[in-house]
């Protein structure tokens, strides 16, 4: 039987910057390349009654890097970012809040 992690590495490593960069687009005369966090985790394991592996992934729409003529800029996806943001700002003013609460003790 063939070890499963190797399998994995090897099925995975096409992997990396084409999943977090696409492919260029071009609109009217505009270029786009769009971006995204691409996150992966695999598993694997061998043991005397058998073995078994798994994977998993998540890509988040960023925004994407626009160019016309000389001029190139990144836009940022929105949705994404509010998607990002509210959770973060949720846990960073709670931990300030109990930082507070325990300076005042």
């Amino acid at each position: 039987m063939p070890n499963l992690a190797l399998e994995l590495g090897k099925q995975t490593a096409s992997l990396g910057v084409t999943s977090v960069y696409g492919q260029q687009q071009d609109v009217g005369g505009v270029t786009l390349v769009p971006v995204a966090l691409a996150c992966t985790g695999f598993g694997a394991g061998e043991a005397a009654e058998g073995s078994g592996g798994g994977g998993g992934g998540y890509a988040i729409p960023l925004g994407a890097y626009i160019r016309k003529g000389d001029d190139l800029r990144f836009e940022p996806n929105l949705v994404s970012l509010a998607a990002i943001a509210i959770p973060l700002v949720w846990v960073v003013g709670r931990a300030l809040s109990r930082i507070i609460r325990a300076l005042k003790r």
